[in-house]
């Protein structure tokens, strides 16, 4: 069945978030949302795939000397190329074998370049998902069943040789998630209790602003903590989190998140060290899921790093992130004294499907040792393609809970044309509500979305998005940013 893309196009919506997002090294207001439209040529005949991500500042390269600006033009420069090789490449027999193709070229171009892996890998993903839009509308197959019949084309053993005489289907659950637990983000700049929150910084669209509200109105129970700061100031924070949380909620379940705040294993350990010493978070640690990038990712997988982690015995359970930049790392990951690594779209879906057979497999061979582990975190996704799409992929890989923010940072697909936020709310009435004004709301129901439409769907989205009213890129300036 051969395969080819004929056209790639770009559309932007200028987004505001509703409360600052303080992540890592920045605190993020407003982001420029991109949605791609391409044309796939399935035995001659065309389909339309979409996919779509936030362009977001400091994510794929933390290097705080750069300007947003600079950002983006890095971002663009390697989206456009990705669409150029894409678009170059003589026809392919599987999706699989065309995303093999454009991953080699656009990763041996980034590199001439300077482009670091990660962003390399998300002008990747964008093309990759957007080909599993068009391949799974045109064979009529939503994508857990293109997965687990491989009409995909999917060769486990190109990425871990381990895995070689594995299908997809032999390592994965059997059927999808069609209901997911949230994971709620607390950001460091998010007020954590009603009275934080001065009438000046008050939002007033009739949705949760504090980390307390948040809890009360979508009966939260797992928490994704962000690190940041001394360690005085953290264990009060911590304090604070733990007091709200036992206040709140019926039970409780949580992630940490280092952001690549670390540039050593010591200063997170010495921090660590106090968690457990301090009566009240100590007990709290019992809880906890997994440690997420704490080291930055220009140590966190070097000789160094990893014969200190493999040295502390008792050390939590951490995963890699960012760390993340390309297929076959994990391996690299796990071997350093890692338990894991998180997907997300925008690091690659057969990036983040190889990852998944990976520790299905190490998991079924040596099931007396610790559990390896794969998370499903955020990238402030939002619909009308990006979060669907994300979400159907980390249910086809059997995660039950999944970090999401998108709908805590922004009000639902509020700033998106009508035409969109109709199609969404029509196509998908389990995963979005209706607020009072009108606009999509992501619903939250006792801790968790459901998602059998999104599972349904073709790829995640069940409706073509009209894109007449965005910005084609060509239109599109920078702005103030």
């Amino acid at each position: 069945m051969p395969i080819s893309v004929s056209n790639v196009e770009f559309f932007l919506r200028d987004l505001h978030l509703r409360t600052p997002f303080r992540y890592g090294i920045v605190t993020m207001t407003r982001v420029p949302h991109l949605i791609v439209r391409l044309s796939l040529e399935i035995d001659g005949r065309p389909q339309f795939g979409f996919s779509a991500d936030q362009l977001p500042p400091k994510w794929f390269t933390k290097d705080p000397a750069t300007s947003f600006h600079d950002d983006l033009t890095g971002m663009l420069e390697v989206i456009r190329h990705a669409a150029d090789v894409a678009r170059a490449l003589p026809p392919q027999q599987t999706v699989f074998g065309l995303w093999r193709e454009l991953n080699t070229a656009q990763r041996a171009w980034a590199k001439a370049r300077g482009f670091p892996p990660l962003l390399a890998g998300f002008g990747v993903s964008l093309m990759e998902r957007a080909v599993i839009d068009a391949f799974c509308r045109a064979t009529g197959r939503c994508f857990a069943a293109a997965v687990r019949e491989n009409t995909l084309g999917v060769e486990l053993g190109a990425i871990y040789p381990e895995l070689a005489s594995a299908a997809p289907a032999d390592l994965l659950p059997p059927q999808p998630e069609r209901s997911v637990i949230v994971r709620h983000t607390v950001g460091l700049a998010d007020p954590l209790a009603d009275a934080d929150i001065d009438e000046a910084h008050r939002v007033s669209d009739g949705l949760p602003q504090s980390f307390e509200e948040f809890i009360r109105v979508h009966g939260l129970t797992h928490f994704k903590i962000k690190l940041g700061g001394g360690i005085e100031e953290s264990r009060a924070r911590m304090h604070r989190i733990v007091e709200l949380i036992r206040d709140n909620a019926t039970s409780c379940a949580f992630s940490l998140d280092g952001n690549e705040n670390y540039h050593s294993v010591a200063p997170f350990r010495e921090l660590w060290e106090a968690f457990r010493a301090d009566s009240i978070i100590g007990e709290f640690l019992g809880r906890l899921l997994w440690v997420e990038q704490p080291f930055h990712r220009d140590i966190a997988l070097s000789e160094k790093t990893a014969g200190e982690l493999r040295a502390w015995k008792e050390r939590p359970p951490f995963i890699i992130d960012e760390s993340d930049s390309g297929p076959g790392v994990l391996a690299e990951a796990l071997a350093a004294g890692y338990a894991g690594t998180s997907h997300k779209n925008c690091k690659g879906v057969f990036q983040g499907l190889a990852n998944a057979c990976l520790i299905a497999h190490r998991n079924r061979v040596n099931p007396s040792a610790p559990r390896l582990l794969l998370s499903s975190e955020d990238l402030t996704n939002l619909g009308p393609v990006s979060l669907p799409q994300d979400m159907a992929v980390a249910a086809t890989l059997g995660i039950t809970n999944m970090e999401r923010n998108g709908h805590h940072y922004f009000a639902g697909l509020s700033e998106f044309p009508e035409e969109i936020q109709r199609e969404a709310l029509l196509k998908h009435e389990d995963l979005y509500a209706r607020h009072p004004e009108g606009f999509p709301m992501v619903r939250i129901q006792e801790g968790r979305i459901q998602i059998g439409s999104v599972v349904a769907a073709p790829f995640g989205v069940g409706f073509e998005p009209d894109l007449g009213r965005l910005t084609p890129l060509g239109e599109w300036g920078y702005g103030s940013y």
